[in-house]
């Protein structure tokens, strides 16, 4: 396997995604392992040191335990260091690491000093995603400059006889031009590893640890309609069967139709073991008079799991048997933003379904896919053989429209948005671009602003309309939609949504920007 060390990333996942589409096992763990705990890990062909947001001269900065460094470098295992990961190789092996005089963010161009075997099968000088500002300033003793950017900041340094190679930049993130390749370079041609993972292996290994913990316990789901948490639940039936029951929640701020379709799709599947609750004034109650975005998540989170429970005391006076499991369709991007994982990352963002869950639960949290990505999730659907029409369906957040109402939730303003959703989702279906766009939806913006309707004066409100091609929502730009779209949508938008009178196109990406605005 290839080890990956998190010192913190918000692309260490990301790591472990490129490896695994090489079709190469890799497990990540903590820069704080023990090096007790690596002796354990058997078969380790090759490490990747992560990035981080930490730098490593300041004091409690993460660090590898030198005996576990060392152990690797005795090894002879092969090492990619990748941004924090280089600096901190650099200063444990004798360089040194200080501020930058300039920052590089974004897209650098990388002039190669030598040819190296881990930019093999790169034409010309690489475009690269540079996220730092510290840089190595002095090489440490037998490594080699191996690239600078323009800025004359060292981007890639290697001591071949160690078999270690590091680069300031993230070869991880789609941004960077020929990044997979250089992986796969460190990973077959480094560390001799071979394509033999596959997405079959990941379902068994999952299904087969479910019914390890489960047993003969009935778990409860919390069944959204969306691609995570179908497939979350088509998995779990086929590995523990009746034991499992679905519980769809209608919050109040749900997209049009969405109850009806639930049903539609999963009723015939689960039968009496699903479960159709309508909650939406208990959310909408709970929600009044709130704005920060991150209170909205918390209180939605909580609500949930109290729906959740009530649901399982009903369900429980008639089958005889306690709950103790939900199973959600928890995805790493909601995992990174909300928590730190594996390592010291940075949390930018409560989901409900991770860092908006309350403290104490009844329950214990069974999240199958928590590890993967939503391309991979759908592939796993695909595994499983679950219909297009379900997994081709674009995210669409946890707490729902709540998220995309700037301000306070109302039933009213929760309304003008849902119809306006609603015309954005039959336009961009009518001009075909649907499965090409990863999420295209409409944002209720807290502001009036002055128009003119049949010669009289209106003060209504704005839709925001955005629309990111990604594909695993770690990054995302937004896409260059074309006009006549874009007119037909702000065209029926206004003249069908009484209440809104001005629509504005978001043309941020992720980063700087999240793809939600909340």
């Amino acid at each position: 396997m290839i080890l990956i060390l998190d010192f913190g990333s918000q692309y260490t996942q990301l790591i472990a995604r490129r490896i695994r589409e090489a079709k190469v096992y890799c497990e990540i763990h903590p820069f704080s392992i023990s090096p007790d705990a690596v002796a354990k890990l058997h078969g380790i062909k090759g490490v990747i040191f992560s990035g981080g947001p930490d730098s490593v001269y300041e004091r409690g900065a993460p660090r590898l335990d030198r005996r576990t460094l060392r152990w690797f470098l005795d090894d002879g295992i092969p090492i990619l260091g990748i941004c924090y990961g280089m600096q901190f190789l650099a200063q444990a092996l004798g360089g040194s690491v200080a501020r930058g005089r300039v920052h590089e963010y974004g897209f650098a161009k990388v002039r190669l000093n030598r040819r190296d075997p881990f930019f093999s099968g790169i034409s010309g000088d690489p475009s690269v995603w540079m996220s730092h500002g510290d840089t190595v300033k002095r090489l440490p003793p037998g490594f080699t400059r191996v690239a600078h950017t323009a800025n004359g900041i060292l981007a890639a340094m290697a001591d071949h006889r160690r078999r270690i190679v590091a680069v300031q930049f993230h070869p991880e993130v789609r941004h960077t031009r020929g990044g997979t390749q250089m992986l796969q370079n460190f990973v077959y041609g480094m560390c001799g590893e071979k394509p033999s993972w596959r997405m079959k292996n990941f379902v068994r290994t999952a299904m087969d640890e479910m019914r390890t913990i489960v047993q003969d316990a009935p778990v409860i789901c919390g069944l959204s309609g969306g691609v995570d948490s179908s497939v979350a639940a088509v998995m779990a039936h086929r590995a523990i069967g009746n034991q499992l029951h679905c519980v769809f929640v209608n919050n109040g701020v749900l997209r049009h139709g969405e109850e009806d379709r639930v049903r539609a799709v999963f009723g015939p599947m689960f039968g009496r073991n699903m479960h159709v609750i309508n909650a939406a004034e208990r959310f909408l109650d709970r929600l009044k008079g709130v704005t920060d975005p991150e209170r909205k998540r918390r209180i939605i989170g909580r609500t949930f799991i109290e729906v959740f429970e009530d649901t399982a005391r009903t369900i429980q006076r008639r089958i005889g048997r306690p709950f103790r499991f939900l199973l959600q369709g928890t995805l790493y991007p909601d995992v990174i933003e909300s928590v730190s994982v594996k390592g010291p990352s940075k949390t930018i963002k409560t989901h409900h379904n991770v860092g908006g869950l309350p403290r104490r639960m009844r329950f214990a949290l069974l999240e199958p896919l928590r590890f993967l990505f939503k391309d991979e999730v759908r592939e796993l659907g695909r595994e499983l053989g679950m219909p297009a029409e379900i997994l081709n369906r674009q995210p669409f957040p946890g707490p729902g429209l709540a998220v995309r109402i700037l301000g306070e939730v109302t039933a009213q303003r929760t309304e003008l948005l849902r119809r306006a959703d609603r015309i954005i989702d039959e336009e961009v279906r009518a001009a075909g671009l649907y499965e090409r766009i990863w999420q295209s939806f409409g944002v209720l913006l807290p502001v009036r602003t002055v128009g003119i309707m049949g010669d009289n004066r209106t003060y209504e409100h704005v839709i925001a309309l955005r629309a990111v091609e990604s594909q695993d929502a770690m990054t995302a730009d937004w896409v260059r939609m074309p006009y006549d779209v874009l007119g037909r949508i702000s065209n029926r938008i206004i003249n069908e949504v009484r209440g809104i009178n001005r629509v504005v196109y978001d043309i941020s990406s992720k980063p700087p920007a999240t793809i939600e605005w909340e």
